[in-house]
C-alpha cells in the first residue's frame, strides 16, 4: 500500500464515521490509500469547518471535500476524479 492517505476528519464518539467507515474501506485498497483519522477536536479551524459535517474525507485539501452522506460509490467517483 502507498503512503497516500485518505483523510476522515471525526471525533470522539461519531457513530456516523463509524459507518462512514463501511463505504470508505473497499475504496481504500481499490486506490492504494491508508486511512488517517484527524480528530477536529484538536484543531480549532477543523472544528468551525466541519462541526456540523462529520464524518468529512479529504486528500489533504480542506476546500476540497466530501462530506457525509456518500456511499461506496459516491466515494469511489470522488477519488477517480482525484487521483486517475
Amino acid at each position: 500500500m502507498s503512503d497516500r492517505a485518505l483523510i476522515l476528519y471525526t471525533t470522539l464518539g461519531c457513530s456516523l464515521c463509524e459507518k462512514a467507515k463501511v463505504e470508505i474501506w473497499p475504496q481504500l485498497e481499490a486506490f492504494q490509500l491508508r486511512l488517517a483519522s484527524v480528530d477536529i477536536a484538536d484543531d480549532e479551524e477543523l472544528s468551525r469547518r466541519f462541526g456540523w459535517s462529520i464524518p468529512v474525507v479529504g486528500l489533504g485539501d480542506v476546500d476540497d471535500v466530501l462530506c457525509w452522506p456518500f456511499s461506496s460509490h459516491e466515494l469511489e467517483e470522488w477519488l477517480r476524479a482525484r487521483l486517475d
